[in-house]
């Protein structure tokens, strides 16, 4: 045999060799057993991290449609109070003018509802913005229909420029 002519000392090292081999082989198969029982139905931990990646953009995408959503019905709000309160005093100084009764309790009490209204949803922006001295700062005067501008005062910058991102968000000025 060709083993035969090889010095001895060859022939230990290829031995040696061989015997290394099979062990990492062995290792190999228990790994893969291993693996399989950990991991079942084929699951692959590089394709794990990758879906966990493409999720966590996907959140960030969610995330800024949920804050134009947001900066939207902020908008909205802030119109539809500026509309309402013009009307208000619209329809005030017609009856005022007009000699007719001034608004009913039931009317004060509408009006006292939708300011109640604004301003639990004021109070739900709040702890979205805790790194602010004065989130809003809004008022409407349903006597004269005047409206006053809603104040953002940032303490602190976030990170990944949040700060700016929630300024926007809420900032919205109603003149």
């Amino acid at each position: 045999m060709a083993a035969d002519r090889r010095h001895p000392a060859v022939n230990d090292v290829y031995l040696t060799l061989v015997g290394a081999s099979n062990t990492l082989a062995d290792v190999q198969r228990r790994l893969d057993l291993e693996f399989r029982a950990s991991y079942p139905d084929h699951a692959n931990p590089a394709k794990l991290v990758g879906r966990v990646k493409r999720v966590q953009e996907e959140v960030a995408a969610l995330k800024d449609l949920c804050r134009d959503l947001l900066a939207q019905k902020q908008e909205l709000i802030d119109m539809m109070r500026t509309s309402l309160a013009a009307q208000r005093s619209a329809t005030q100084r017609l009856l005022a003018s007009s000699g007719l009764p001034l608004m009913t309790d039931d009317e004060e009490a509408a009006c006292a509802s939708l300011k109640q209204v604004i301003d639990e949803w004021t109070d739900q922006l709040k702890p979205m913005a805790g790194r602010f001295s004065l989130l809003c700062s809004s008022s409407l005067d349903f006597v004269t229909g005047n409206s006053l501008q809603l104040v953002v005062v940032s303490l602190a910058g976030g990170p990944d420029g949040e700060n700016e991102d929630t300024n926007q968000i809420l900032f919205s000025a109603i003149l």
